[in-house]
């Protein structure tokens, strides 16, 4: 149940929003008023520190980037992610999430991510999904309940992974009817969308994809198979001439890098239409996967400077899922801001560690953050004092494999259950290599620091 603060914060951003319907350019200097005013509890902080620097530089690229959503986004899907995402997920759920970490002694993710089915369209290479089949899939009545308990405990945000999300694609417009009030995401290979889907999903308005893609057609279709390239394409086009929100999902490799970093291929993402980037470096996850894929040292250093010199100039909003732990403190898993569920159930510290100790049949998602695998998580975050060493697998393979022996937790993996301590055994060379990486980084950012100059 929302607090008097809660109702009077989403009634005042509703009021914000129309207000800046008017004249958006000449209205967003006059909100760093009223955000501050409505940050009663300090639940946002580092977002009104970062939107209060946006909305003070009109030639700040993101104050551009904001200003010209009116004209990008069909006006009543803006308006709807402004109340799921900015009002209903961080405004008020914050606060809603930060009640109930108090008052139940656990993490209380922000966003969730479900695998509706392990079943996907498309056999990549060295991913896990590609092995699985058609084995799993959980109900729309399962799903619903999910969302359900979730938004109790202050959850609003469900990105779809899986498998191929949109094999279900009916039910997953259906939950968006169910759930108006929540935002959905899902992370696709863009194949299945066409027009008819696209058509739906600007009925809903609270649904957007990320598409998968791996640089230009060579590079992408080495992994995703012959043609995929060319049905991502399209799918932005469709997407693009009825002014739907879309952006794309990238997993860097040891073989694309230098492409998918380039900037050369960022700026044709943004031609495209693409609003928002997902960058993910690769994880050896499962009986095929491919540790030679793995991104070199040089490599996710190489992105991690191009990432933070493509925030400064071009109008894409990146999140780099490991590379970004300077700015949240570590790792993001284990419920702190969010979790994963499988297809099967199993409620999953993350979408790349596929150990569990509880199951949405067997368990409410509240009893699942206070059974040991998540608790482990919480008392041992963050993994590191670099946060540039973000991950317990990647980063630092001993805590993982600590954490499933302290909770007695199994692997999930549908065809072959991984031993945690052979998992850990393919990650220990690259970790080696990137520790003095990051730790040169990490440096140089406690001196820009000192230099007042780490806001950028």
């Amino acid at each position: 149940m929302k607090t008097p603060k809660e109702f009077l914060t989403e009634k005042v951003l509703l009021q914000v929003f129309k207000y800046l319907e008017t004249n958006p350019e000449e209205n967003m200097p006059k909100l760093l008023e009223l955000v501050d005013k409505l940050d009663f509890g300090g639940d946002i902080a580092p977002q009104r520190a970062m939107i209060r620097r946006v909305l003070s530089d009109p030639e700040n690229v993101w104050y551009k980037f904001i200003r010209d959503l009116w004209t990008k986004l069909d006006p009543e899907v803006w308006k709807t992610f402004f109340q799921n995402f900015v009002i209903n997920a961080t405004a008020v759920g914050f606060s809603q999430q930060n009640r109930n970490k108090e008052k139940y002694d656990c993490n209380i993710p922000w966003a969730i991510l479900l695998d509706p089915t392990s079943a996907c369209n498309l056999r990549c290479t060295g991913c896990w999904a590609a092995e699985y089949g058609h084995t799993q899939s959980m109900s729309f009545e399962t799903l619903d309940s999910i969302i359900t308990q979730g938004k109790a405990l202050g959850t609003y945000v469900y990105l779809y992974t899986g498998g191929e999300p949109l094999v279900r694609k009916d039910d997953i417009i259906k939950l968006c009817e169910k759930h108006p009030d929540c935002q959905f995401l899902a992370f696709t290979n863009a194949t299945l969308i066409d027009e008819k889907f696209a058509d739906e999903m600007l009925r809903v308005k609270n649904f957007m994809p990320a598409m998968s893609i791996e640089g230009w057609e060579a590079e992408n279709d080495a992994r995703r198979g012959a043609g995929v390239y060319q049905k991502v394409l399209r799918a932005m086009d469709i997407l693009k001439e009825r002014k739907l929100p879309f952006g794309v999902s990238i997993c860097y490799t040891s073989k694309n890098a230098e492409v998918v970093g380039s900037e050369e291929f960022i700026d044709f993402l943004i031609e495209k239409g693409a609003l928002f980037a997902w960058l993910f470096t690769y994880m050896p996850v499962g009986v095929d996967a491919a540790p030679e894929l793995l991104a070199t040292a040089e490599q996710r250093e190489f992105m991690y400077h191009q990432v933070r010199d493509f925030r400064t100039r071009k109008p894409i909003f990146f999140m780099d899922f490991f590379n970004d732990g300077e700015y949240v403190n570590g790792c993001i898993a284990g419920g702190r801001s969010y979790l994963h569920i499988n297809s099967a159930g199993d409620i999953e510290p993350c979408a790349f560690i596929h150990y569990s100790d509880s199951n949405v049949y067997d368990h409410t998602l509240l009893e699942a953050y206070q059974r040991p695998m998540f608790m482990a998580y919480r008392r041992n975050q963050p993994f590191n004092d670099n946060k540039l060493r973000v991950c317990p697998l990647l980063d630092n393979p001993g805590r993982l494999a600590a954490m499933v022996d302290e909770a007695g937790a199994h692997s999930t993996d549908i065809l072959n259950p991984e031993d945690v301590h052979d998992l850990a055994a393919k990650t220990v060379e690259v970790a080696e290599k990137w520790a003095p990486v990051a730790d040169r980084l990490w440096k140089e950012n406690r001196e820009a620091r000192a230099r007042g100059e780490f806001h950028k």
